[in-house]
């Protein structure tokens, strides 16, 4: 695991670097360093680190491997959230909407896993579709709710994840993200006993309860504020836990670095190919990431890793 771990260590410093690096205009080049470049660097980093340990404490909690925020109402629940706030204080502060869009994310969230638990355990698939069907009634009533106000168009740039707006100044709320993963790792061996169902958790003596609410709480936080900050991004949460879920095995505390390490490499690579692939335009990294992740999703559904 230690060779995983060094390898995206390396992987990630380099895309780093590159990114810090890579920009139409080297006018300035501190000044548009500590504005721009690395406020973008760090939170691509916050946010693929924040979303892929998000997808993973959802698939515990879920106990099902093919869900995340974003296929389980919890990212539109925050857009909802964030939607309302706009119309009734256009005015208000990131925070404000960081608050609110956590609050409708939780509710979102809570009342997902309150029907996923009711479904046959026998037929896992029916989970994630049930998500997406969740997801996408929500997602119907934040478009019919914009519709009615006349913000389609500024709902359709918000909710497409990008990073081209983030600058010195309105990123920093993505450090609570950051803390967010610190008290998942804390909790990791709790997680993982959570994973074998409520009966077992209560008799290994996990307060079942309140893991649920703390795992309910990390998700919401981080989906909240990747939604307020850079706005929808998809697949991360889904295809990185089960990657390293493939390669080191359902350890928490184990995998939760190379968890957060691979969702950072894959949402930085993807921000990096938006901005140079057509450059110097920028294709918006959720356009990016919704066609690479589909891709690596299908193969991980299609191939089965042959044993023994």
């Amino acid at each position: 695991m230690w060779q995983t771990t060094s390898v995206c260590s390396v992987v990630l410093i380099a895309l780093s670097v590159a990114s810090t690096l890579i920009g139409v205009s080297d006018s300035g080049t501190i000044e548009l360093f500590m504005v721009s470049r690395l406020p973008r660097t760090l939170a691509a980093i916050l946010v693929g680190a924040g979303l892929a340990l998000a997808g993973l404490v959802m698939q515990t909690l879920a106990r099902n491997s093919y869900v995340e925020p974003s296929t389980t109402g919890t990212s539109q629940s925050a857009e909802l959230g964030v939607l309302l706030v706009t119309l009734l204080w256009p005015s208000a502060s990131l925070l404000l909407k960081s608050v609110v869009a956590t609050a409708t994310a939780l509710a979102g969230t809570a009342l997902f896993l309150l029907t996923a638990h009711r479904l046959p355990p026998t037929q896992p698939f029916l989970v994630p579709l049930f998500g997406i069907v969740y997801g996408g009634v929500i997602g119907a009533a934040v478009t019919f709710v914009a519709w009615q106000a006349d913000l389609l168009q500024y709902l359709a740039i918000w909710t497409n994840g990008e990073f081209s707006g983030v600058l010195r100044g309105r990123y920093e709320l993505l450090w609570i993200s950051g803390a967010m993963l610190v008290v998942a790792w804390l909790v990791a061996d709790r997680l993982t006993i959570m994973a074998l169902g409520r009966d077992t958790s209560v008799g290994l003596g996990i307060n079942h309860a309140r893991m649920l609410q703390l795992g309910l709480v990390i998700v919401a936080v981080i989906s909240a504020l990747c939604t307020v900050i850079v706005g929808g991004i998809p697949f991360v949460g889904l295809v990185v836990p089960n990657i390293v879920s493939r390669l080191a095995g359902d350890n928490l505390r184990g995998t939760m670095p190379i968890v957060a390490m691979l969702g950072s490499i894959l949402v930085l690579g993807c921000d990096i190919l938006g901005r140079t692939i057509n450059f110097p335009y920028e294709v918006p990294v959720g356009t990016v990431l919704g066609c690479i992740g589909a891709l690596i999703f299908l193969f991980l559904l299609l191939y089965r890793p042959k044993h023994g």
